[in-house]
């Protein structure tokens, strides 16, 4: 059970560390929790919070995160977070998966990645990026990693990559393609558009015409099982992902987006099975 992304300067990073503990507690330690720093400057501006700054307020929202995973208290006066918890008061519950869930973290820079690495994050990567690019990004994650001291690597998602990929599966590619083609165009435009910050076009390919064919051939997945497969299999060689996020926009409908997730579990799943395959997780 996964929440991903939590924008954390839209929120009071203790409120996020409590509430997860709860989740925690109520699933009997499934919950893996992931941050990033957000996309969409009309929620900034509607909740009165800067969005420029927003990539300083999640580093300092994470250091009080974990002093309050790890002591259960805090002292913190800083630019963006002021509190203390401290003598006879600690922050309850306790998560099950103690002193925290996996931690992961979404990133698109190579300031967010090396962030993410450097204080023992599993990664969170987008959905545009070609393989070449995200086998760039993750190498970056890595050698951060590598720098995280002792105690922050303890986090049970350090290492984990999770790669997100637009998914649909059908009984052939041209029935993939008449089913998506307009609408995931028209998804993928308005993710690139001022209202996001350009989030999408930020993180994928620069200059890259919005066709079709070319999303297929990069980054889409999106075909028969067979061609799933295939594709999946060379995107996991080439990057060294540990975990696919299952993408999809909502127009396809709901019998059609059902039948897919169907094929995808009894089809594509099956040839990934544990030692050989990287994790599926939907999203």
């Amino acid at each position: 059970m996964a929440a991903g992304v939590i924008t954390l300067p839209l929120y009071d990073p203790i409120r996020v560390v409590e509430n997860a503990s709860f989740v925690d507690v109520l699933s009997n330690g499934r919950l893996r929790l992931g941050i990033g720093s957000g996309y969409r400057p009309y929620e900034f501006t509607g909740l009165g919070r800067d969005f420029d700054s927003r990539r300083d307020q999640v580093e300092e929202a994470v250091g009080l995160m974990f002093e309050a995973f790890h002591r259960r208290r805090w002292t913190h006066e800083g630019r963006h977070y002021r509190g203390t918890v401290e003598g006879p008061y600690e922050m309850l519950p306790v998560p099950v998966q103690a002193p925290h869930p996996p931690l992961y973290m979404a990133g698109g820079t190579d300031r967010s990645i090396g962030y993410a690495g450097r204080h023992g994050f599993g990664l969170m990567l987008s959905t545009l990026p070609s393989a070449e690019t995200l086998a760039r990004q993750i190498a970056i994650y890595r050698a951060a990693l590598a720098e995280a001291p002792a105690q922050l690597r303890t986090n049970p998602a350090a290492g984990d990559v999770d790669i997100a990929r637009y998914v649909y599966v059908a009984e052939t590619d041209a029935a993939a393609r008449a089913d998506t083609e307009e609408h995931i165009l028209r998804h993928i435009t308005h993710f690139g558009g001022s209202g996001t910050g350009g989030y999408l076009g930020s993180v994928s390919e620069k200059g890259q015409e919005l066709r079709y064919e070319d999303l297929l051939e990069t980054t889409l997945l999106h075909g028969s099982a067979e061609t799933i497969i295939a594709k999946l299999r060379a995107l996991q060689a080439k990057t060294g992902m540990t975990s696919l996020l299952l993408h999809y926009p909502p127009y396809y409908g709901a019998a059609k987006i059902t039948r897919s997730l169907q094929l995808f579990a009894e089809r594509v799943i099956p040839a990934f099975r544990p030692p050989s395959g990287a994790r599926v997780t939907a999203a």
